[in-house]
């Protein structure tokens, strides 16, 4: 098994890092199999977690979709913090580890649950509609939950006339474009998406002729509208497998370049240079450690998870 997959990565992984991470992936594997867990990995993960170890792997939605459906014993997140807390809110019963506790998120760390309940006496009868990104304290407290890619469905299906969208000031603005619906934002920013400028899809364009420029809506939307095309992380790949451009760049976090090009080989991938530090938090060591010892569980009191549960069903079933 280990010579197909290093046969499979040897265009992003060299033969001197492969043979540090070859041992990990062994042990992980045989862990899945004495532990019956199954390792679910965000779209950010690097490839030799992505495709090396991970069983099921998507952005946000999706993984939220596939852990509903799970019957392993453990469920192990190759993500970040509120990731792992959305899993466990899909699946209660089961046991949901988070490799690293420091696995943030700069838009989770941006609102509290006092700031929502400020906005609900500032503007009580305006719908509130929290990004996946933030805590299942926030998502308690919030009528429904969105995703990159599902943001302009979520808001419409609300019949509003207007909604508050909270923590992604970006994601806002780039939805607020897109339907007729007012939306009220919060002032949060994506540590990776932020740094994105217009001078950057400019010099990528004069530095790669014909290049293809495909934005995250966590971006400035200067730069969506610079862009070739935008959308969540599935959504780019979608866009790459239908229009195959002979080079692309993704300005999203830098990982899932390396992911697509594994089954594209065929296509050119400029890689930015922005990296999540939170998303490499995991790694092989601490994802082989985590099965080991079952660290780091997370646990949602009941009075929170009833009421983000809810939220994020919601949002599942609008989508």
């Amino acid at each position: 098994m280990l010579d197909q997959l290093h046969a499979r990565l040897k265009n992003v992984i060299t033969p001197e890092a492969w043979a540090s991470f070859a041992p990990d992936i062994e042990a992980i594997h045989a862990l899945k199999k004495e532990k019956k867990a199954v390792i679910l990995a965000h779209n950010y993960m690097t490839p030799e977690i992505f495709h090396g170890v991970a069983d099921i792997v998507g952005d946000s939605l999706a993984l939220a979709r596939q852990a509903a459906a799970l019957e392993a014993d453990v469920i192990l997140m190759a993500g970040v913090h509120f990731m792992a807390e959305t899993a466990k809110l899909m699946n209660p019963t089961r046991m949901v580890l988070i490799p690293d506790l420091e696995a943030g998120c700069s838009l989770a760390e941006s609102i509290t649950p006092e700031d929502i309940l400020a906005l609900r006496a500032r503007y009580p009868d305006v719908p509130i509609v929290t990004y996946v990104n933030t805590s299942a304290a926030v998502k308690a407290l919030c009528d429904i939950c969105c995703t990159s890619g599902n943001a302009k469905q979520v808001v419409e299906s609300l019949g509003a006339p207007r909604v508050i969208m909270v923590p992604d000031a970006f994601l806002a603005a780039n939805t607020a474009a897109q339907t007729d619906v007012e939306i009220i934002p919060w002032q949060g920013i994506c540590l990776v998406h932020e740094r994105f400028t217009p001078q950057d899809v400019h010099n990528y364009r004069q530095t790669h002729k014909g290049v293809a420029i495909i934005a995250h809506p966590e971006c400035p939307p200067d730069v969506v509208k610079a862009s070739d095309f935008a959308g969540s992380t599935v959504k780019m790949i979608e866009w790459v497998e239908t229009h195959k451009p002979e080079k692309v760049v993704l300005l999203t976090e830098g990982s899932m370049s390396d992911n697509i090009a594994i089954d594209h080989p065929d296509l050119t991938f400029i890689q930015p240079c922005q990296f999540c530090p939170y998303m490499k938090k995991i790694t092989l060591a601490s994802i082989r450690r985590a099965l080991e010892t079952m660290t780091h569980p997370i646990d949602i009191p009941a009075a929170i998870a009833a009421p983000a549960r809810k939220a994020v069903e919601r949002m599942i079933k609008v989508s």
